[in-house]
């Protein structure tokens, strides 16, 4: 049996019709660096219109994942099904993906990273409307719509000829998720994405966040917002040394942890926010 017939006979076993068939199903996910395994056969199922808070340790693979997804890093083996992709990453596999359909599997999986990535010779309307243009070959007219369409979705249409350093990390970071949904993508992947803004920033960007997941929005995140995985997810998965050690809903992970490890995890995470708590009332 080749390559490819096993990444088909793998995939084919998602069941057919109905809310139950997966927008996204990973199978048997291997990354390392070097010697470093930092994802270990890890397999999880997404449906459509899930959010997914995405929990762990600093090292623990939750970033790799994400990037494995829309494959900015590229898995050594393993299995992806998404929409009428269906990827084999083994080396030298019939079914491993092309340069062509990463390009379009891009299109489709929107992320936002840390670091709002803007471009700053451009300005807000600018950047927003340049992958439309360039890469799903919109009008301009049509991309100029569909932006301010966005801007006023995430309260900065007064801001769409401002340049970005002129802006505050919180309206960056929004404009960096108006620029993601430009690209009408079916699954958005937030990488820690409140992490480098200043505390008083945080809240305007979750609620966005949490306005695009109201919405139906098909949604990944990693975070250590736990207040925010409790009251938006649907589901949360716990990784550990590179394995989903917890997958469930935020009541069954978050409230009553199955393993030692997320049981400390969570105390110092809860730690940590009422340290920082305190911090910022001492100001």
């Amino acid at each position: 049996m080749s390559d490819g017939q096993v990444a088909c006979d793998v995939l084919e076993k998602v069941p057919q019709g109905g809310a139950a068939v997966p927008l996204l199903r990973i199978k048997e996910l291997n990354k390392s660096y070097g010697d470093l395994h930092v994802l270990k056969n890890v397999a999880v199922d997404v449906r459509a219109g899930e959010v997914v808070s995405i929990i762990g340790a600093s090292g623990s693979g939750k970033s790799t994942f994400l990037r494995c997804l829309n494959v900015m890093e590229r898995p050594e083996s393993g299995f992806m099904q998404f929409g009428r992709f269906s990827f084999d990453f083994r080396e030298g596999a019939r079914a491993a993906p092309t340069a062509e359909q990463l390009r379009e599997l891009r299109t489709e999986i929107g992320m936002v990273f840390q670091s709002y990535n803007l471009w700053p010779h451009k300005t807000v309307l600018e950047n927003i409307i340049e992958a439309p243009v360039r890469v799903l070959k919109e009008s301009r007219a049509q991309a100029v719509e569909h932006a301010e369409m966005l801007l006023k979705r995430v309260g900065l249409i007064d801001k769409r000829a401002q340049y970005p350093q002129r802006m505050s990390g919180g309206q960056q970071q929004r404009v960096a998720i108006a620029r993601a949904l430009a690209m009408k993508p079916k699954v958005m992947l937030f990488d820690e994405v409140t992490s480098a803004l200043d505390p008083e920033l945080v809240g305007e960007v979750l609620s966005l966040m949490a306005s695009l997941a109201a919405d139906g929005m098909t949604m990944l995140l990693v975070t250590h917002e736990i207040a925010f995985a409790r009251d938006v997810s649907s589901r949360v998965l716990f990784f550990d040394q590179g394995r989903i050690a917890e997958d469930g809903t935020p009541s069954e992970v978050l409230r009553h942890p199955d393993s030692e490890r997320l049981q400390q995890f969570l105390k110092r995470i809860l730690h940590e926010d009422v340290a920082r708590a305190s911090t910022e009332g001492a100001r």
